[in-house]
């Protein structure tokens, strides 16, 4: 019954649980019906859209990705399946039956004992949580200790949310927000390490690629738009696209550097209001506390940087898996979708393009090593619960799910199982 339950909330997608959530909560911070309802619609109408130019993003990228994999035959044991594999997996487990009302039971509790400032209404990606804590239950055969270990993880992204709600909401100007999702929180650590490094390195920390840099050196090329196209057509180069499909690429690409911009704007109409009501509420009833909703990476991905150093990634982390030591992993279906891991890259390096770059190949390097280590756990939990395994692969992985905080709690679970 629970596992119906979810899969029915889930199955909704953002686009229509969102609405329902936001309307919620407005009429509990005191909106109007009206004002609640136009908050909602507003904002699920901003992923509607959002999601439509992702999709471009991913559906003219994947198969350039595709090409190139096949162009330098890279060829490893564990086919990364990608994350809506991933997801049915990790949810259709034991522990993914129970993962919504335990992850939104701890918040609650969390906000109630004012351990968190954040809400989590990003549901869907509670698969994160239920990926971990199934792996750990492959490992010790125990279901409690599999909702433990979905527990703490929870728990440790709300605690990464609240601390760079402030960021987030200042530099992507996205008031009340919090990101709670997935490799944005797990990547925050590797980012804050790595920019201390590059500080310290001589020449390395003279360097600028923000885009008011970049447009000052290029003029009218450094453009987003125009930055768009240029990478589009080096990446269908590489690809070894013909003209017309390398045009098609980069024309879709400079697309997606002007329409998901345009797009956040719209949650901006939703947002404000809320965030408004929000601050009312709370400094009404409790003392000016602040509060946060947390939601998907998604709407962080707009940023021009992110969009420019996703793309460059593709062939960096194809290159990286080709001559990583120990490493099985062979990116496939989640390599399009490079952009959600480093965004957060984009916020503490303050847009810098080189710096996100740069971190964002330490990022897919722990993604690479993680997976591969994982791969055998996702494989025997994709068995447990029936997946048909793809032709030709006897081992399945996801860089989505290559987190260190799974890889962190599977290891401690395996030494408790010894």
């Amino acid at each position: 019954m629970l596992a119906s339950v979810v899969n029915f909330l889930t199955g909704l997608g953002p686009t229509v649980m969102l609405p329902i959530l936001i309307l919620i909560l407005g009429l509990i911070l005191g909106q109007k019906i009206s004002e609640a309802l136009r908050s909602a619609l507003t904002i699920g109408v901003g992923f509607v859209g959002l999601n439509l130019v992702i999709g471009l993003l991913i559906g003219a990228l994947a198969p350039a990705t595709q090409a190139l994999i096949e162009r330098t035959g890279v060829n490893l044991t564990a086919m990364d399946v990608g994350w809506g594999v991933a997801a049915a997996i990790a949810f259709g487990t034991r522990v993914g039956a129970l993962i919504v009302p335990l992850a939104f039971g701890i918040n609650i509790v969390m906000l109630l004992t004012k351990t968190t400032r954040t809400l989590n209404v990003d549901i869907w990606n509670f698969w994160h949580y239920a990926f971990t804590g199934s792996l750990v239950t492959i490992i010790t055969g125990s279901i409690p200790l599999g909702l433990v270990a979905a527990a703490i993880h929870a728990v440790v992204a709300l605690k990464i949310a609240d601390l760079t709600g402030p960021q987030v909401q200042e530099f992507f100007e996205l008031p009340g927000v919090a990101i709670p999702q997935g490799w944005a929180i797990t990547s925050v650590p590797i980012v804050l390490v790595m920019n201390k490094i590059l500080d310290k390195i001589p020449g390395i920390n003279k360097i600028k690629a923000d885009p008011e840099t970049v447009q000052k050196k290029l003029g009218v090329v450094g453009q987003p738009i125009f930055l768009g196209f240029i990478l589009g057509a080096l990446f269908g180069l590489l690809a070894g696209y013909d003209i017309t499909k390398l045009l098609q690429l980069s024309v879709s690409m400079a697309g997606v550097m002007l329409l998901v911009p345009r797009i956040i704007a719209i949650f901006m109409e939703g947002l404000v209001p809320l965030s408004e009501s929000a601050k009312a509420f709370l400094q009404k009833r409790f003392g000016g506390r602040e509060f946060y909703v947390g939601l998907d990476s998604a709407i962080l991905i707009g940023h021009p940087v992110t969009i420019a150093a996703g793309i460059l990634l593709i062939p960096i982390t194809l290159g990286l898996a080709a001559v990583l030591p120990g490493n099985t992993t062979l990116p496939f279906a989640d390599l399009a979708a490079t952009a959600f891991f480093v965004c957060m890259a984009t916020l503490f390096t303050r847009g810098d393009l080189f710096r996100t770059t740069v971190i964002g190949a330490v990022i897919m390097i722990v993604v690479l090593y993680t997976s591969s280590s994982l791969a055998p756990l996702i494989t025997a939990n994709a068995a447990s619960i029936g997946y048909q395994m793809p032709e030709g692969a006897t081992t399945i992985t996801a860089l989505s799910g290559g987190n260190w905080i799974a890889w962190l709690l599977a290891s401690v679970a395996k030494l408790l199982a010894k």
